[in-house]
């Protein structure tokens, strides 16, 4: 009786040569999942499936979890605004820790006795998956045959001529993952320290040049709703932020940061609903939100980023951020005021029942409502209590 292996499954060339090396060379009965998280149309996954059954695998599996990426970590770096290096809305970083563990949970379900996923020696997916495999299946075997064999682009194609494969070889120029939280581009350019991506590499190229006004709805720190119109679900919001914004040409840039391998990489993207969403989220924050909450959110999001980014979701410290996160979204309500321009984006200004900013209380550096001038001159004594005695004591000290 043959071994089973599960295979993550994209339908591109490192993928489809493990489909072909499994059940021809080792001999393996193999059930090809793909893990949506937003990145596929419902054309393209029927291709994909076309494709991994043409192969003569026992079985094609396509797993929608574009909710349960939202809701197990999508919201978490909407409400921790996180952007690893001030840059990157972790778009690619995300996906790979959640298509990794529903593989996993998938392959239990068949019970197959391998895995096997199609990364390379020199990236960060390499250790996403076998990291996330290694701890919710610690009894399967991870075969991994292109970072095992080493097999550069030519040898993968010739192997499946051999066996007759018919589709298209020609390497594109760019490197294209897309998802829910914005799309990774990669190409010769990122692999220097000095070149920017051409406009052509972009998959949402500039179509409007109009300037554009638009309102957004967050609800207990979630985009629930764009210009009057509320979604059953976030992620539905997001897709038409998306769609309202990429045709500006928003949310581009290259992140540069260190790789979990020890390394430095750059990798482009474009992420327009990622990056309004982060930045309008975080302004509606600074306005009903006390200076420590945010003082300690922006903390946790550093950890809460690079671990995720390291392959580290499944700590538990994970949880008990995330559970921070959450409980400090209770009053990050109301609108948030947007302007889309070629290339850019505008926050205008918010309206929330939680403002801080309320007039009531004062104006700043116009007028006080709730204190006197002898209120903030022995404020301001005490204030200085602790510096006046240290530089008293000190009297030379930075000098």
């Amino acid at each position: 009786m043959k071994k089973k292996v599960v295979l993550a499954y994209s339908g591109g060339l490192d993928t489809t040569y493990c489909a072909l090396y499994l059940s021809k060379t080792l001999g393996y009965e193999v059930h090809a999942v793909t893990v949506n998280t937003g990145g596929f149309t419902a054309e393209e996954i029927q291709t994909i499936e076309q494709k991994a059954l043409s192969l003569g695998i026992a079985s094609y599996r396509c797993v929608d979890s574009v909710v349960e990426y939202y809701e197990s970590c999508v919201k978490y770096l909407l409400f921790g605004n996180v952007l690893k290096n001030n840059t990157y809305p972790l778009s690619v970083s995300a996906e790979r820790t959640i298509q990794a563990k529903v593989i996993a949970e998938y392959a239990l379900e068949v019970g197959a006795e391998a895995i096997c996923h199609g990364s390379t020696g020199a990236g960060n997916d390499q250790v996403r998956f076998d990291v996330v495999f290694n701890i919710l299946a610690p009894e399967m075997e991870i075969i991994t045959p292109i970072r095992d064999l080493k097999l550069s682009r030519e040898e993968e194609i010739d192997f499946l001529k051999e066996h007759g494969v018919d589709m298209n070889f020609e390497k594109a120029k760019y490197s294209i993952n897309k998802g829910l939280w914005g799309t990774s581009v990669g190409g010769k350019e990122t692999l220097t320290s000095h070149e920017y991506l051409p406009e052509d590499a972009f998959p949402s190229q500039v179509k409007k040049t109009e300037q554009e006004q638009h309102t957004l709805l967050f609800d207990n720190g979630e985009l629930v709703g764009i210009d009057g119109e509320v979604y059953n679900h976030p992620t539905k919001a997001i897709k038409k932020l998306e769609e309202l914004a990429a045709p500006f040409g928003i949310g581009r840039d290259i992140h540069v940061g260190d790789t979990i391998i020890g390394i430095k990489g750059r990798v482009g993207f474009e992420a327009a609903s990622a990056l309004i969403a982060l930045k309008a989220h975080h302004l509606l924050e600074k306005h009903t939100l006390s200076k420590n909450q945010l003082v300690v959110k922006d903390q946790l999001a550093v950890m809460y980023g690079n671990w995720l980014h390291e392959a580290m979701f499944l700590d538990p410290v994970m949880r008990n951020i995330e559970a921070f996160f959450k409980s400090s979204q209770t009053s990050v309500s109301g609108k948030v005021f947007v302007t889309f321009m070629p290339y850019r984006f505008v926050l205008n200004g918010i309206e929330s029942q939680f403002d801080l900013m309320s007039g009531k209380f004062g104006q700043y550096g116009e007028m006080n409502n709730a204190w006197t001038g002898d209120d903030v001159k022995g404020f301001s004594k005490i204030l200085a209590n602790s510096l006046t005695i240290y530089h008293q004591t000190n009297p030379g000290y930075g000098k």
